[in-house]
């Protein structure tokens, strides 16, 4: 357990170097913690050795997996179900095409100047489609956007987005099985009972020192990621719609919700954000930086065209239609998921893995830094957030 513990220090370490650095270069905590699991992965691995971070070990791909459940979960309940229903028509929109184009752009991409294989370029297109919700949600948070109609309709087209991308990797590399049925009925027949019995639940047992409704939520959301996992599907995929479901309940709990972003933002998705920048290889960046450019390139020339016209399409102002397109260039989760998913299953090899990889984190990292260094639409900030987004500018 010495072992344990000291790697637990030296990650938690991490994450306050990260969230000291957030805050001394104005920007969003997530993103620092991914640059800081980068950088920490080649001094460290080069000075004692990769082990040290053993981003590969049990308990921290738990924790980072829980802590991307939870987090997707806060996304999903921060949805306003009447904003939602307001605003279907342009988050629907918006977020087909936020898969659409870049998809088929960058499968273009890896087969034609890659010059990668048939199977190796859809698995790119799709990795690099995604939207990251937890990248996108922790940077509203960071700013007040998500309380925002704004912030919860671009949310909602990240969810289309990402649900695109999880239906094409089936309907492409793992056709549906019984399994898939079994987890479709199950989650159905969860996502119309959690709303009825939860506040009912809650209201007979709540508002305890024992935290009944935390657990409660946790095991629902282990629970149907379990059964994800078991589907072929991904865990983070029920979180999201289960926190939709429940928006009307556990959404409007300020304090259950700021309980659960303590224990998600304070300790959980650290693990998490590290990990995916820890998964980089800065020194095989180096040797072959043309899949890891092209591909970048080409997710954010493909969210550009298709995202910024539907924005318009939808009467966004253009700064705000800018900084939709930056976020939605985003990725993270499930870019990652997919790239790994390819690895294990032989469709690609190590190093377009690491040049997948290696995009999808910098996807997550430098539109994000553009949209709030230049497109960051300050009148929709709260008060004390306007100040310090110009404090930056």
């Amino acid at each position: 357990m010495t072992e344990i513990w000291a790697q637990a220090a030296l990650w938690l370490g991490l994450a306050l170097v990260a969230t000291l650095l957030s805050i001394r270069l104005r920007i969003a905590t997530a993103l620092s913690e991914i640059v800081v699991g980068t950088v920490a992965q080649l001094i460290i691995g080069a000075a004692l050795g990769g082990a040290i971070l053993a981003g590969d070990a049990t308990w921290i791909k738990f924790l980072s997996g829980a802590g991307a459940i939870l987090l997707t979960f806060l996304a999903g309940a921060e949805l306003d179900p009447a904003v939602f229903r307001r605003q279907w028509k342009q988050a629907t929109g918006i977020g087909l095409v936020g898969f659409v184009a870049p998809f088929l752009v960058c499968a273009a991409a890896a087969r034609w100047l890659l010059g990668w294989g048939s199977d190796a370029s859809w698995l790119a297109g799709i990795a690099m489609s995604t939207t990251s919700v937890a990248v996108v949600y922790a940077v509203m948070l960071e700013f007040g956007l998500n309380t925002t109609d704004y912030g919860k309709t671009v949310l909602a087209a990240c969810f289309v987005n990402d649900l695109a991308t999880v239906l094409a990797l089936g309907l492409v590399f793992s056709p549906f099985t019984w399994k898939t049925l079994v987890f479709v009925a199950v989650g159905a027949a969860a996502f119309f009972a959690l709303p009825w019995i939860t506040p009912r639940f809650f209201k007979r047992y709540g508002n305890r020192p024992s935290e009944l409704e935390a657990k409660f939520l946790m095991l629902c959301l282990f629970g149907l990621g379990a059964l994800a996992g078991w589907a072929g599907s991904e865990a983070v995929l029920p979180a999201y719609l289960v926190g939709m479901v429940l928006a009307g309940t556990v959404g409007k709990d300020h304090v259950l919700v700021r309980r659960l972003r303590t224990l998600t933002l304070g300790f959980l998705t650290p693990f998490y954000f590290i990990r995916a920048g820890s998964l980089v290889s800065l020194p095989a960046l180096a040797a072959a930086p043309l899949g890891f450019v092209i591909l970048l390139l080409s997710k954010m020339v493909a969210k550009m065209a298709g995202v910024f016209p539907a924005t318009r399409y939808y009467r966004s102002p253009p700064r705000e239609g800018m900084y939709t397109t930056l976020l939605m260039s985003t990725g993270l989760t499930f870019g990652t998921i997919s790239a790994l998913f390819g690895l294990s299953h032989g469709i690609i090899d190590q190093a377009e893995y690491s040049a997948i990889v290696a995009a999808v984190v910098g996807s997550a990292v430098v539109p994000t830094l553009i949209a709030n260094a230049f497109f960051l639409p300050h009148h929709l900030l709260r008060k004390g957030d306007d100040e310090t987004a110009s404090e930056n500018s």
